[in-house]
């Protein structure tokens, strides 16, 4: 099987992180080699020197287009979760990468607005944050998406589930796991890993069971 990258794309709050995450999982649980990078880690890690204006965002999502194609050059799958609120740029990711995917989380922005969990809109609309997606700055909806998930009226399973049915069918990754591995076992060796990285100083996200 050959390795891809699978980019999700939609405004903060759409659901990204949850899908990306849940499919990495996946992934891996079907005895494949793969790799998690979130744009808030890769941004924090690797290019605290970027803003936010749209030159500056258009080099941090270039940044991790070229990384996904080292991973795949090599054969471990890429699992972005990023805004990557440009067209022009995510056109440039997909002539670069020679298996990418796009999955759109389709979720309208007074949906994302409500949920809101860190009041980042709400300080934007106060004109606290400035260049944010959605609100000061504009976001390009995917003209051809691979696989488009309406997260405002979608559960997370049936958003996931239609994932991972158009890699089955596309005969990306196997239909059944080639591993006896389990997600406990895989969101324990995540959260250690994250733990270590803490300890040392980088930036990462909480690694959340997901079987709360």
């Amino acid at each position: 099987m050959k390795a891809f990258t699978i980019w999700f794309t939609g405004l903060s709050g759409s659901g990204k992180s949850t899908l990306s995450r849940r499919t990495y999982l996946e992934i891996r649980r079907r005895g494949l080699a793969a790799e998690l990078l979130d744009g808030d880690i890769i941004r924090t890690n690797f290019s605290q020197e970027l803003g936010f204006t749209k030159r500056e965002r258009d080099i941090n999502v270039k940044r991790i287009g070229f990384l996904s194609w080292l991973l795949n050059k090599h054969g471990i799958i890429s699992v972005v979760a990023a805004i990557a609120p440009y067209e022009d740029t995510r056109q440039i990711n997909r002539a670069l990468i020679p298996n990418y995917l796009e999955v759109f989380c389709n979720c309208p922005l007074e949906v994302v607005e409500r949920r809101d969990p860190k009041g980042l809109y709400l300080r934007a609309r106060k004109g606290q944050i400035p260049h944010f997606t959605g609100i000061s700055d504009p976001y390009e909806p995917p003209k051809n998406p691979e696989i488009v998930c309406y997260t405002d009226r979608e559960s997370i399973e049936e958003s996931f589930s239609k994932i991972i049915s158009y890699l089955e069918e596309k005969k990306l990754i196997p239909a059944q796991p080639l591993t006896n591995l389990d997600l406990q076992a895989l969101e324990q060796e995540e959260r250690l890993l994250r733990e270590h990285l803490r300890h040392l100083g980088f930036a990462t996200k909480e690694w959340e069971s997901l079987n709360p």
